[in-house]
């Protein structure tokens, strides 16, 4: 008998939910987890996906609706004056779903079995987690190193308690993909003991793209995960790069916070730690956007909401950014391919040159063919080299060769799936969580 998966993905202006269907036990087989050897048995399969739903624009009022039932029903862009907040937002999903009557899988909200909640922050939680008590707190506890990511996530969590009661909830972390970098990366050159009591050190994030990436790029490179070298770039309005040895994490540019590292849409990525004391003298006072829930100071909202690409030119949209020839837009597409540069090429030297691919996935890597061909030729002394014809037209499969014949590394694109990469992990899990207890 199939279960009904919801994927949760709360971002700081919008929600998206996925809506998978379990496989009947007859089309699963049961193997090894390629992603952990040492697991017990589990079924291999994927689970089917029936529809997707966003809203967007949380921030931005009037928020948008845009709802795929698969195959081909399709709404596009339907405001929701009255939409404002996550939990708002998840409830009207919720409602739109089990009001669709061609989503037979879906007439009831008794019927979901699990709900895969995206939580960014996950500080030492190494895997995934049913969320009881302790660990909603745990992630709670967190929200001070994550502010603009965990609250919205909890928010969800809190809604889900109370309009799914009989489903079970499962926390996916960013940062779990993670934990395998070692000490003398991860830790950051502090007083120790300060540094323990209050878990600053290197957490890194994108991670359930990033466990996607390996997946799809061992299948696709018929090479086992336990022996993938790649050099991940995950690209959007939030960027990281991700150093990957033998399937797992070695390296990555985020830190501490998803501020480190790359620029993004609002993101100044990494400066000059003593630049916001010469920016504002206030920067440690608490911002206007502080509450009983959100605890962020002015420095963090100017690093992470009005700095990036949008305060170099006014936009966060980086496709217009690629294709203008306006001055500040130039600046800050060199500025973005510049930072990529500073991780491709040092990266390269922590596998030792033995590279399968570099790797480009997220909205800005996937669709970004300017941005690629300026990355791989700043770095085609190491032995990468697009194919300009299948860099303009790369097709539509999951992963994309797009490298010259006569490259000695491969370039790749990723169209990375952050809910369908948690999904298949309640596959992987049922047992663990059919165990567990659940609620808060």
């Amino acid at each position: 008998m199939s279960s009904i998966i919801l994927s949760i993905n709360a971002g700081s202006s919008s929600v998206k939910i996925s809506v998978y269907k379990t496989p009947t036990q007859k089309n699963t087989a049961t193997s090894t987890s390629p992603s952990n050897p040492d697991s017990p048995s589990t079924p291999s399969a994927t689970p089917i996906p029936l529809a997707e739903a966003t809203i967007d624009n949380l921030t931005a009022p009037p928020a948008r609706l845009h709802y795929t039932r698969f195959p081909h029903h399709r709404i596009l862009a339907q405001q929701l004056p009255d939409v404002s907040s996550q939990e708002a937002a998840f409830t009207y999903i919720l409602e739109h779903l089990t009001h669709d009557e061609g989503l037979a899988e879906l007439n009831e909200k008794a019927d979901v079995q699990f709900t895969c909640h995206r939580v960014v922050h996950g500080g030492d939680y190494a895997r995934n987690q049913v969320i009881d008590k302790e660990t909603y707190e745990n992630i709670e506890a967190l929200s001070d190193l994550a502010p603009l990511h965990n609250a919205g996530a909890l928010s969800i969590v809190k809604a889900t308690t109370t309009l799914l009661p009989s489903a079970k909830n499962i926390a996916y972390f960013d940062s779990s993909f993670h934990s395998t970098i070692p000490p003398h990366i991860h830790t950051y050159p502090i007083d120790p003991s300060v540094a323990r009591k209050n878990k600053l050190r290197k957490y890194g994030f994108h991670g359930i793209s990033y466990a996607f990436i390996v997946d799809a790029v061992a299948t696709a490179l018929h090479k086992p995960q336990d022996q993938l070298n790649i050099i991940a770039l995950h690209l959007g309005s939030g960027a990281s790069a991700c150093c990957i040895q033998n399937g797992r994490s070695l390296d990555t540019s985020m830190g501490l916070t998803p501020l480190a590292g790359l620029p993004g849409a609002t993101r100044s990525g990494s400066i000059d730690p003593s630049l916001m004391f010469h920016f504002t003298h206030s920067a440690g006072k608490p911002s206007r956007s502080s509450s009983s829930t959100l605890h962020i100071t002015q420095a963090e909202e100017i690093l992470n909401k009005t700095s990036g690409w949008k305060a170099l030119t006014g936009t966060t949209d980086f496709g217009k950014i690629s294709s203008s020839g306006a001055e500040a837009d130039e600046l800050a597409f060199a500025i973005f391919a510049d930072r990529l540069q500073n991780y491709v090429a040092p990266y390269f030297t922590k596998l030792k040159g033995e590279v399968d691919a570099l790797v480009f996935a997220g909205g800005i890597g996937e669709r970004g063919e300017r941005l690629r061909a300026a990355v791989v030729g700043d770095v085609k002394c190491l032995g990468f080299a697009l194919d300009a014809q299948k860099n303009a037209s790369p097709g539509d499969e999951v992963v994309v060769d797009i490298s010259a014949e006569d490259a000695k590394y491969k370039t790749l694109i990723c169209k990375t799936d952050e809910q369908l990469q948690m999904a298949r992990g309640v596959l992987e899990d049922q047992r663990r969580f059919a165990g567990d207890a659940f609620g808060i």
